[in-house]
């Protein structure tokens, strides 16, 4: 319930932003930099007079978006590759099997500087590199699930029947491996989110002026003495938002544990 509470209140801050911030994100009044934390500004502004509250608000929009973009692209892209190895197997599980091995030998964040470092800083190659840090993840999860109701008597009686192996995996099969890929999708989230706010704070992600949570963490590193709001408040917003999709996805994964 904690966990939903709080998931809550973020997808409103994403939804209206504008109920949260009275002020622009972007807009800059050096004569107010580096102001502590007031009525006017309640997270104090940063080093060229921009509000951080309106930053972080905002932001959340654009580092969430990120992160369930690769998510769900992720979770696509490799569960559709575990049902396909996992229910056919031979060859075709072989082959996939050693390319998921290759990905999984490099530590998620060094494969993220890695594809984001070559790539180059856009939005649209983070979110490459973040789906494919976690495609090896789904891909097993999917596997591991076509591969147990492969052997299951209702399969059976659908190939006796004379269905298609293609209709039987999409059909049946995969029906029965979703909840546990959706299930997936909120356990991963927090992690994603983790390595998209890391790869923000290394200056591979979204780009200043636009707010993003890694992003101004970043900006807020060389002030960290003088305006320790500047990196307190983004940094809260991250772990508040991991904490809630944990719980909640932890939950889930429970009660799908129970049936």
């Amino acid at each position: 319930m904690i966990g939903l509470v709080l998931s809550g209140f973020v997808l409103l801050v994403v939804l209206f932003p504008g109920l949260f911030a009275g002020h622009s994100p972007l807009a800059v009044n050096v004569d107010r930099a580096m102001e502590a934390p007031s009525a006017t500004h309640l997270f104090g502004t940063d080093d060229v007079g921009r509000d951080v509250l309106a930053r972080v608000v905002y932001g959340a929009r654009i580092t969430l978006s990120i992160c369930a973009s690769a998510l769900v692209l992720a979770a696509l892209i490799g569960g559709a590759l575990g049902l396909l190895s996992g229910f056919v197997g031979g060859r075709i599980d072989m082959l996939f099997g050693r390319l998921i091995d290759v990905v999984l030998s490099f530590p998620p964040i060094i494969f993220g500087v890695m594809v984001t470092g070559i790539l180059g800083p856009r939005t649209t190659n983070l979110i490459f590199a973040l789906t494919v840090v976690y495609v090896p993840l789904f891909f097993r999860i999917a596997r591991s699930g076509a591969m147990a109701e492969a052997g299951m008597i209702y399969v059976e009686a659908a190939r006796s029947m004379g269905l298609s192996q293609g209709r039987i995996l999409l059909r049946h099969v995969a029906r029965n491996v979703l909840p546990v890929i959706l299930v997936q999708c909120m356990v991963l989230f927090p992690l994603v989110l983790q390595i998209q706010s890391a790869l923000g704070f290394l200056g591979l992600g979204v780009q200043p002026p636009t707010p993003d949570w890694g992003a101004i963490l970043q900006q807020g590193k060389d002030y960290i003495l003088l305006a320790p709001w500047m990196s307190a408040f983004p940094g809260l917003a991250i772990l508040i938002t991991a904490l809630a999709l944990m719980l909640v996805g932890r939950g889930l994964q429970r009660r799908m544990d129970r049936r």
